[in-house]
């Protein structure tokens, strides 16, 4: 075998293996839910979305919670 197939057959095996590598970030733990306080509903029929922390920018960012009809 000439020596650019043999190159270009392990460039292809090399493409074809990492296809299959999935590389996912490391988040810090997330830290423990904050207390609120949910306050009185505006009307009946609203329910109340508690609050949570989403991944952003690098750090993780508390969502209030919130009443949704």
């Amino acid at each position: 075998m000439s020596r650019i197939l043999k190159a270009t057959l392990a460039a292809a095996l090399m493409a074809a293996t990492l296809t299959g590598c999935v590389v996912e970030p490391v988040h810090p733990r997330r830290p423990p839910p904050l207390v609120e306080v949910v306050p009185v509903a505006p009307a009946p029929g609203y329910h109340w979305v508690a609050g949570h922390y989403r991944w952003g920018h690098g750090q993780w960012i508390w969502v209030p919670g919130h009443w949704q009809y």
